[in-house]
């Protein structure tokens, strides 16, 4: 069974689970009817099965390399990459005044994902590009818009990140990068970048480099660091790409997976750049570009997952291996109650991880299309989570697949262990999960708890207006809300951040694993009033009863402080 994008979940998430249709009501966004919706998620489900899938294998045995300073992309990656750009995928969300649809980002959100699910390795560049197309929107001036935005929208240009130095990796206030003032509105970029995705190519006519630096005489750490457009190469009079710019790709990273992708060193020499936004603004320059990158990224580990899990669920359905113990069965390994324990949570773990992340998409369209602080709120608070939880998801489930496969699962030409190998580093990359975790638990919580408490208020006021379609159901997610709310207020309680900091990454475990059952629900309540107990009704059950439960435990990790953590000395880690 080749790869197939999960269209019709996607849509039934969007119609029944998140709320679509407020997005959809809104005059921003009336233009987004269910036919179009319907439309472009078929239209992208099919580019995915026919010409992205392709590659995925192709990229992983054919890595990105360099030649002679010259980036070269795996056999395939241009023409894949040709159908992304001339489709208009680049610019989904992206302003019409630019060329953009100017469509929802939940939509834009549904195609990342399944991209990501088709070729892991190639859906990053388009990604980077939507980051850097969002930062430039709010944050450059008008002549640097006109230029660049139209070129990045169309995929005639690709656009990266540069934020990590040899010396400063998460700490990015550790930078060096240096930005001098030429006297004519530009300035020279010295300095060296490591970990930069699609730092270059071989199919794009400009590569656009925005880049993390320091102006003469700027304080040191985080407030000091200005954001600079760098492109490859310097655009002419007529704003096509021109001479080339004074940077450079020192060396391509070998790495334990996205082989397809090139990870790159640059270098920066001197290199002509164009300051974005305000001086010493740097980082909420980038901050806009990384938000949407997060929830990029988050569902990335979803499209992996479900890469993973469409070869897991083929395998069992193929491989025949011991006696079935039940009547009418295949024959195969899928008659096993273990490997069906493994295809139900990998399945009930992408739907959760899915809503949410559509879920973000979602409040993020109605704080854009109303200006509401409450959405705002309520987008800033899921992302951390759809990061984490997303690729943590697709870790698992692509770990659970190799699983499936049993022996063959490490053999590498069945394809299994790539997904696994590929998303990894979605749990490292655009702040690791540790990074998000404290970051829910300490910025997203600064405002008392108002955003968490919101989202709360309205699981639990769901649960309780369904107890009479699902009551068993119901009643779960119910009391795990109440839960969840008190371990919610301990956090809020404890003025010591390191007290939070300890317990962040199984509290933000938790709530994810609650949100989860609650869009499980959703989805239960839905296809019960249209009149049967199908696939969703036994999938929600299977997530409620037997998923939702690890919260309790979670809560309890997250609530026991920072005490005995650092009651262990570091001669304590010591190997005896």
């Amino acid at each position: 069974m080749s790869f197939r994008a999960p269209v019709s979940d996607h849509g039934f998430i969007l119609n029944n689970v998140v709320g679509y249709d407020e997005v959809t009501r809104t005059e921003r966004f009336s233009e987004a009817t269910e036919d179009l919706t319907a439309a472009i998620l078929t239209e992208a489900g099919r580019l995915c099965d026919d010409v992205l899938a392709p590659l995925q294998r192709k990229g992983d045995e054919d890595p990105a390399r360099l030649e002679n300073g010259i980036v070269r992309t795996p056999e395939g990656f241009a023409e894949g990459y040709r159908a992304i750009a001339e489709g208009g995928w680049v610019g989904v969300s992206a302003d019409p005044t630019h060329g953009g649809m100017g469509l929802p980002m939940a939509l834009t959100t549904a195609v990342n994902e399944m991209m990501s699910g088709a070729c892991l390795s190639i859906q990053l560049n388009p990604l980077m590009t939507q980051g850097q197309i969002e930062a430039l929107e709010h944050h450059a001036s008008d002549e640097i818009k006109a230029l660049y935005l139209p070129k990045l929208i169309s995929g005639q240009w690709c656009g990266t990140m540069n934020l990590t130095e040899p010396q400063a990796g998460s700490d990015v206030g550790a930078l060096s990068t240096k930005a001098e003032p030429k006297g004519d509105g530009t300035y020279a970029v010295t300095g060296q970048k490591i970990y930069i995705s699609w730092g270059d190519n071989d199919f794009s006519e400009n590569v656009c480099h925005l880049v993390l630096a320091r102006l003469p005489g700027a304080p040191a750490g985080t407030k000091g660091i200005s954001l600079f457009l760098v492109p490859k190469r310097l655009p002419d009079e007529n704003g096509a790409a021109g001479a080339a710019n004074s940077l450079e790709v020192v060396s391509l990273e070998h790495k334990l997976g996205l082989h397809g992708s090139p990870t790159a060193v640059m270098q920066y020499d001197g290199a002509t750049g164009w300051l974005i936004g305000e001086e010493q603004g740097g980082m909420a320059a980038m901050f806009t570009m990384m938000n949407n990158a997060r929830l990029g990224v988050g569902v990335q580990g979803i499209g992996a997952g479900e890469g993973a899990y469409q070869k897991a669920l083929a395998h069992a359905l193929d491989r025949k291996q011991g006696r079935s113990l039940i009547e009418n069965g295949t024959g195969t390994i899928i008659d096993h109650a273990d490997v069906r324990r493994m295809l139900a949570t990998m399945r009930a773990e992408l739907f959760a991880a899915r809503s949410i992340a559509l879920a973000c998409a979602v409040a993020t369209d109605m704080s854009r299309a109303t200006g509401e602080a409450d959405w705002s709120a309520r987008a800033a608070f899921l992302t951390p989570i759809v990061k984490a939880f997303g690729t943590d998801a697709g870790i698992k489930v692509s770990e659970i697949g190799v699983q499936v496969h049993g022996g063959m699962g490490v053999i590498e030409e069945t394809g299994a262990a790539q997904f696994s190998r590929d998303v990894r580093v979605t749990a490292i990359y655009e702040g690791t999960n540790g990074i998000q975790s404290m970051d829910l638990v300490g910025r997203k919580l600064m405002d008392g708890g108002e955003a968490a408490s919101a989202l709360i208020d309205e699981m639990q006021s769901y649960a309780e207006s369904v107890r009479g379609t699902r009551p068993k159901m119901a009643e779960l997610v119910w009391t795990a809300t109440e839960t969840l709310r008190e371990g919610m207020e301990w956090m809020v309680s404890q003025t010591d951040m390191n007290a939070r900091f300890a317990g962040g990454v199984p509290f933000l475990k938790a709530f994810a694993r609650v949100l989860g059952a609650y869009y499980h629900l959703r989805a239960a309540v839905a296809e019960t009033a249209e009149g049967g107990e199908g696939a969703r009704v036994k999938l929600a059950r299977f997530y409620i009863y037997r998923l939702l439960p690890e919260h309790e435990a979670l809560l309890v990790h997250a609530k026991s402080g920072a005490d005995d953590l650092f009651a262990l000395g570091v001669e304590d880690f010591a190997v005896s």
